[in-house]
């Protein structure tokens, strides 16, 4: 468990950071120079705290009342950054290799052909870096990071420099990882949807300082995060589990009460997913909906209604325990009645949930 508390001094701001990492992946969130890589920097030992404490696994790596900064070799931290840092004129092996030799004796917890078929590297062995895509030298960077036997993986933007195809390429092996390892990861990141995708814990940063933390879900409804990712991009992550697929492609999501129907898209029954339903998406009826070609509908009652924009507001549904946002015209709002509450149905396009549907962490609670 990495255990943190600490302070330190940059010209645009004070980095004010406590926070506690466990296996999975807890995601550090906000605009660029919010101190995100700083953290990294810090945690890592490139970097000393003005002040506070660091503590992995019970071992003190840094404390300013105490006098301790141990050296970041000593540390046990895997880092991967933005450029890969490869050596260019070892072959993807040798990188790996390199990893090997700065594993601590007797810790090989993952071992070479593990990582190899984990990141899906066998045909890459024997290339040097020139000759990889970026995509394949962010896996080799990894891969040679875990071979470190590192206790905590600290991925710095990893994908910041690779293309939308590229950095398709690579999130499902950094799902793999958060999965399949034990190593807890911070994972730094300006891309909503790489959070949404992999992290267990998001902290969302504003001029270093931490604004909110949690869930995914619980994330997702939190004003602080308006102003990160813009309006459009508002909206509720729910978290569900496959129950059936159907003749036609489509999954069964059971979403507390509800089926949610999605592309299967690969997914198999007894999966856990994550779907984001943006505001700007859904519908809002007060009466159960007849003759309609939705097929997906969500059974609540409003918890809230707060102004959105000049002639909006966003409408909180509970269904069930888990809260869904509507954005809906404030003439609506007369128009229909809403208020807390009023039993409502939230009607969801299957067309809108194309690209908004996630692998969710094996590990998380039940949503059912």
């Amino acid at each position: 468990m990495l255990q943190l508390d600490l302070k330190k001094r940059r010209d645009e701001f004070t980095l004010d950071l406590a926070l506690q990492a466990t296996q999975g992946v807890i995601a550090l969130f906000g605009r660029s120079g919010c101190g995100k890589s700083t953290a990294v920097n810090l945690i890592a030992g490139l970097l000393r705290p003005d002040a506070g404490r660091i503590a992995m696994d019970g071992e003190v790596l840094f404390d300013s009342a105490a006098g301790i900064d141990m050296l970041p070799e000593r540390r046990r931290i895997g880092c991967v950054f933005q450029d890969a840092r490869l050596f260019p004129h070892y072959t993807v092996r040798g990188n790996l290799c390199y990893g090997q030799r700065r594993a601590p004796a007797g810790q090989a917890r993952i071992g070479f052909d593990a990582v190899v078929a984990l990141l899906a590297l066998e045909t890459l062995l024997e290339r040097r870096p020139a000759q990889l895509s970026g995509g394949e030298r962010q896996r080799v960077a990894i891969g040679r990071a875990l071979l470190s036997q590192p206790r905590l993986l600290l991925l710095d933007e990893p994908l910041a420099s690779l293309d939308m195809a590229r950095r398709q390429e690579v999130l499902p092996y950094l799902e793999r990882l958060r999965d399949q390892l034990t190593i807890p990861m911070v994972y730094v990141s300006h891309q909503y949807e790489e959070v949404l995708r992999l992290a267990t814990q998001v902290v969302l940063l504003e001029q270093g300082r931490v604004v909110a933390q949690g869930s995914v879900p619980e994330i997702s409804l939190r004003p602080e995060l308006r102003s990160l990712v813009g309006p459009d991009a508002m909206g509720a992550v729910l978290e569900g589990v496959v129950s059936e697929i159907s003749a036609a492609g489509l999954a069964q999501v059971r979403i507390g009460d509800d089926t949610v129907h999605v592309e299967a898209d690969g997914l198999s029954v007894g999966e856990r997913v994550r779907l984001q339903l943006l505001a700007r998406d859904l519908i809002l009826a007060v009466e159960a909906p007849r003759g309609l070609s939705v097929r997906n509908t969500l059974k609540g009652s409003i918890s809230g209604i707060v102004p959105d924009e000049p002639r909006a507001a966003l409408v909180s549904v509970d269904i069930g325990g888990m809260e869904v946002l509507v954005r809906v015209t404030q003439p609506a709002v007369t128009e229909l009645g809403l208020r807390a509450d009023l039993p409502v149905w939230v009607l969801v396009k299957s067309v809108t949930l194309r690209g908004h549907v996630f692998r969710a962490p094996v590990a998380a609670g039940s949503a059912s």
